[in-house]
C-alpha cells in the first residue's frame, strides 16, 4: 500500500526536476546573473570599498580588482566579522560560523548568512527528489533515515551561532522527515564518535532502516559494528535498506568493501557539500559526476590545475572550461568569499549540463619528484588494480620516500586490507602500471630510472582510525588524506 507521504514524494519531485532544469539549461546567463548580483550585493561592504566593486561590470573587471585568496589571505576580514562587526564580507552578519579544522590555518570560521544558508538545505533536498523523479523510488520516505553527522550543540559568539556544518544543517530537518530521522538529538549531541557510533548501532537496529548517509569512511565503521554485533551483513539486518547518501569522498575505493558488508548492491546519490556552499550534486544514476549548483548564489571561476602555483595564472568561467581537464575550483558567494580557493581540485565530465566529479585537493598531492600525481591517479589506480579480485581495501594514503635506506627513491602506499592479496608485489606492480599510464610524469620518472616503482606498506586493521584519534579527527566531516607531499602522516606507520 503507497502511504500519502511517498504519493506526494513524486509531483513534489517533478516540479523540483523542472525548477532545476530551468537553470541547468541556461548555464552562462544564470552565472552571469548571480555575478551581478552578488557584485551588486556586497559594494557598500567593507570587502567591496577597498576592492571598488562599483567599478566592476564583467568578470575581467573583477579579475583586475579581487585577487585570488585561501583562508589565511581573507583572516583580516573574517577577524573582524568574528568579533562582531556588521558589513564586512557581505552586509549585516553572519547567521552562522561553520567552524571547521584547517590544516595550516588552525581553526577556521566560514560565514553563513541568512541567503547563503537555503541552497546548504535545498540541495540535498533536491538531490534526493531528483533520484525519486529518475527512478519512479519513493517507497523509501516512509522508513527510517540517518545521516552520520557532527554534533548539533552551537555556541555564540557576538550574536552569531557557531558549529560544525553538519551540526548546523540538523536545525533544519524539514517537519515531514522529523518523525523519520535518526538518530536520536540526544545521541546527535555525543561528542566522542565511538561512543556515539555504538550509541547509534543501538538506536538503528530495532528499526526500519531505508536511508544511510555520510562519509564513506565513518559509515563504514557503523556497519562494521552492526556485522559485529549481529553477526549478519548490514542488508539482512535492514531489508528495505536500498539508498545510500555519501559526500566528502570518492566513494569508488570503497564500493567493493561497502557491497561486501551490506551483502547486495544498493543504489547511491553523490553530494558536494562543504562549509563554503553546497556546490553538486548527482542528479543522474547512469551518468558521471555531479550537477554544478550555477543558481545558488555562488559564482565559480576555474584554473588548469597544473598552472595554479604560476605568478598570474588565467581565471576562467564555466562557458571557458574544457572535458576532462584538472581545475582548481575558485568561488565568491553570498556569504562573503570572494576569488575563494576553497583547495578542491575539480574535473568536468559534462558541459550539456554541466557535472563535476571532485579530483582531489590542490595541496594533496606528491610531486617531490616532478610527478604531479593527484588524489583522482591514485584512487582509480587502485581501483583498476582491485577489480575482479577478492582483495578489498579499508583506507590507504601514499607519501614520497625520497632518502631510501638503498635503492632509487619510489612512492609508498600505505595499505589496510580487509582482505589481502596472495601477493603484494604483484598489487604494487598492477598499480604501478595504472599509474604510469595515467600520469605521464609519472611514467618518465620511471622510465628515466628517476624512481623505481611503488611499494605498499601493509597498515595494522584499525590503523589509520587509530592514526585519525590520535589527532583528534575521528568521526564527523574529517577525512584521512590520500596524498600528502611529505611523510607527517605516515611517520607513524613506519
Amino acid at each position: 500500500m503507497i502511504s500519502l507521504k511517498s504519493a506526494l514524494a513524486k509531483p513534489f519531485a517533478k516540479r523540483i526536476y523542472k525548477k532545476i532544469q530551468k537553470w541547468a539549461t541556461h548555464p552562462i546567463e544564470n552565472q552571469r546573473q548571480v555575478f551581478q548580483d552578488l557584485i551588486s550585493e556586497a559594494t557598500k561592504t567593507q570587502f567591496g570599498k577597498d576592492h571598488d566593486f562599483v567599478s566592476i561590470n564583467n568578470h575581467e573587471d573583477f579579475v583586475k580588482r579581487v585577487p585570488i585568496r585561501d583562508y589565511e589571505d581573507l583572516k583580516p576580514y573574517v577577524e573582524r566579522v568574528v568579533a562582531g562587526e556588521e558589513d564586512i564580507l557581505w552586509k549585516g552578519k553572519p547567521i552562522y560560523f561553520a567552524k571547521t579544522s584547517g590544516t595550516t590555518s588552525g581553526s577556521k570560521y566560514i560565514p553563513i548568512t541568512k541567503e547563503s544558508m537555503p541552497s546548504h538545505i535545498e540541495a540535498a533536498r533536491n538531490a534526493i527528489l531528483m533520484y525519486i523523479h529518475e527512478t519512479g523510488n519513493a517507497k523509501f520516505v516512509d522508513g527510517k533515515m540517518i545521516f552520520l553527522q557532527g554534533s548539533p550543540i552551537l555556541k555564540e559568539q557576538n550574536g552569531i551561532q557557531l558549529g560544525r556544518l553538519s551540526g548546523i544543517v540538523a536545525h533544519y530537518v524539514p517537519k515531514y522527515l522529523q518523525k523519520n530521522r535518526l538518530p536520536s538529538w540526544e545521541t546527535n549531541c555525543i561528542e566522542d564518535w565511538e561512543t556515539k557510533v555504538d550509541k547509534i548501532v543501538e538506536e538503528t537496529l530495532p528499526e526500519n532502516m531505508t536511508v544511510i548517509s555520510g562519509i564513506p569512511s565513518w559509515v563504514q565503521m557503523y556497519f562494521e559494528k552492526i556485522q559485529q554485533k549481529t553477526g549478519k551483513k548490514v542488508g539482512d539486518v535492514f531489508k528495505n535498506f536500498n539508498l545510500f547518501i555519501f559526500g566528502g569522498v570518492n566513494y569508488e575505493p570503497y564500493r567493493a568493501k561497502f557491497e561486501n558488508l551490506i551483502g547486495r548492491k544498493v543504489d547511491s546519490i553523490e553530494l558536494y557539500p562543504a562549509s563554503e556552499g553546497f556546490f553538486a550534486f548527482q542528479d543522474k544514476q547512469d551518468e558521471k559526476g555531479m550537477l554544478l549548483q550555477l543558481n545558488s548564489g555562488i559564482f565559480y571561476e576555474f584554473i588548469k590545475a597544473d598552472e595554479f602555483f604560476e605568478e598570474n595564472p588565467k581565471r576562467i568561467t564555466i562557458k571557458d572550461v574544457e572535458l576532462g581537464v584538472n581545475y582548481v575550483m575558485i568561488i565568491s558567494t553570498n556569504a562573503g568569499l570572494w576569488a575563494y580557493n576553497i583547495g578542491d581540485t575539480v574535473e568536468f565530465t559534462s558541459t550539456k549540463p554541466y557535472r563535476v566529479i571532485v579530483s582531489g585537493r590542490i595541496k594533496h598531492f606528491i610531486s617531490a619528484f616532478g610527478e604531479h600525481v593527484i588524489g583522482k591517479e591514485v584512487e582509480q589506480a587502485i581501483q583498476e588494480a582491485t577489480a575482479n579480485t577478492n582483495i578489498r581495501v579499508s583506507e590507504f594514503t601514499v607519501a614520497p620516500q625520497i632518502n631510501p635506506n638503498e635503492g632509487l627513491p619510489y612512492h609508498e602506499w600505505f595499505i589496510e586490507f580487509e582482505n589481502e592479496p596472495d601477493n603484494l608485489s604483484a598489487l604494487a606492480k598492477k598499480i604501478d602500471e595504472s599509474l604510469q599510464e595515467q600520469n605521464s610524469y609519472y611514467f618518465d620518472l620511471i622510465e628515466g630510472k628517476v624512481l623505481q616503482p611503488l611499494k605498499i606498506t601493509k597498515v595494522k586493521t584499525g590503523g589509520f582510525q587509530e592514526y585519525m584519534k590520535s589527532v583528534g579527527k575521528l568521526g564527523g566531516q574529517n577525512k584521512l588524506p590520500r596524498l600528502s607531499n611529505d611523510r607527517k602522516i605516515v611517520e607513524r606507520f613506519c
